[in-house]
């Protein structure tokens, strides 16, 4: 191929460019909307999930299409933050929550092991 896209690749690649663009300021939003730690952590890591999508899928699609095969190497990075993201999540909660119970904050739930059966 001579390096130009179809004009329909290129408008959907650009797309879904500015569509992950946009999942970004939600979560950026997100994050200054929301009060609590603990609110700000679900809908923002969902919005930049799909931002992070949209930008995988464009990359799959522009590569894929510049290149006259199928171009899966986009999807090492998707597959590299969905195996982490989670991760990082959970261990950030439970600091957050063991900061807390350390604060003596009255609304923390106490640990599984000292509540009554």
């Amino acid at each position: 191929m001579n390096g130009s896209l179809p004009l329909w690749a290129e408008v959907l690649v650009a797309t879904l460019l500015m569509l992950s663009g946009v999942f970004v300021l939600v979560s950026a939003l997100g994050f200054v909307r929301l009060s609590d730690f603990f609110l700000r952590m679900h809908p923002p890591a969902l919005a930049y999930t799909f931002g992070s999508w949209s930008v995988t899928l464009a990359g799959v699609l522009y590569f894929s299409l510049r290149e006259g095969r199928l171009m899966l190497h986009p999807w090492l990075i998707i597959v590299l933050l969905s195996i982490s993201v989670p991760v990082t999540t959970l261990l950030l909660a439970r600091v957050a929550l063991f900061r807390r119970r350390r604060a003596g904050d009255p609304h923390t739930p106490a640990p599984l092991s000292q509540r009554a059966s």
